[in-house]
């Protein structure tokens, strides 16, 4: 009896250590790619209402900055293209009193000439008409050179009117990805300026686990493979979820700290990524293990 006992016990043991002896192929930790969203323009943080943990959707707004600045520079601007555009009818109107001043001019010289014929007026009356006229013409080339600057001076104040815009819409927060709220950096009636880290955000839906392999495990592996990835659901038992391969590092390194031996850090090893659907309990920082054959 004790003999069959004793036989039993270490039936048990021998079986406990066999489980333990099981290695995964591969260990490493999960992460995910984090975005970190600055300010993109300088004033007071007017709305930002987000809370660390919250699940934010591509593209809502989630505050504004301060733009009263940029919309009374916009307004100026506004006020000093209407004034240049105001510039071509001015010209406008005096080349054509310049144009009816010679009109009445060559009339005058018309009659002035059938006049010497007559012997009724001097040579020196048709020489001064004349000099008016080329005076004229002058003023008239003149004043058309001034015009000729119109359009590229409206032009230069509608780009600059289209950076104010752009700067402006810049001012709106928006949140470019589908993801959650890692860490939350200011406050709303905060003054930030261009630049600043308002909030990091991380799309937690898709995990990568990252882990390291040797030289003569990299042969077993290829892009897009299944493997199985396990992390730790309790003391004793592990949760499965499919994994697959996205990304295997062309280029040796030296093992990570993270790994805890002294004799493991020393070798050479490849990063692998795998990506993981998480249901909600993979955690960035989490250590996990896959196996290359499910």
């Amino acid at each position: 009896m004790k003999n069959s006992l004793y036989l039993f016990i270490m039936g048990v043991l021998l079986i406990s250590c066999s489980r333990k002896a099981e290695k995964s192929d591969a260990y490493g930790n999960f992460e995910s790619t984090e975005i970190t969203i600055s300010a993109e323009g300088t004033g007071k943080l007017e709305a930002f209402g987000i809370t660390e943990g919250q699940v934010l959707k591509a593209d809502s707004v989630l505050g504004f900055i301060d733009t009263t600045d940029l919309y009374l520079k916009k307004l100026q601007l506004m006020a000093q293209r209407k004034s240049v555009s105001s510039r071509k009818n001015s010209i406008s109107t005096q080349i054509d009193v310049q144009n009816q001043q010679t009109a009445n001019l060559i009339v005058e010289k018309n009659r002035l000439e059938k006049l010497i014929k007559d012997g009724a007026a001097t040579s020196k009356q048709l020489d001064d008409l004349n000099a008016n006229l080329l005076l004229i013409n002058k003023q008239i080339s003149n004043i058309q050179s001034q015009g000729t600057s119109i359009p590229s001076d409206v032009e230069a104040l509608n780009k600059q009117i289209e950076q104010i815009n752009a700067s402006i819409k810049k001012c709106i927060i928006k949140n470019p990805i589908n993801g959650t709220v890692l860490n939350k950096y200011a406050e709303a009636n905060e003054f930030v300026t261009l630049g600043k880290s308002l909030y990091k955000v991380a799309n937690l839906e898709e995990m990568n686990l990252r882990v390291f392999v040797s030289g003569s495990q990299l042969p077993q592996l290829k892009l897009g493979q299944k493997v199985e990835v396990l992390i730790d659901s309790n003391e004793k038992e592990n949760k499965k979820y499919e994994g697959i391969i996205s990304w295997i590092s062309s280029s040796a390194e030296f093992t990570p700290k993270i790994i805890q031996t002294k004799e493991e850090r020393v070798n050479l090893v490849y990063a692998v990524k795998v990506k993981v659907k998480n249901d909600g309990f993979i955690k960035i920082g989490m250590p996990g293990e896959i196996n290359f054959k499910q």
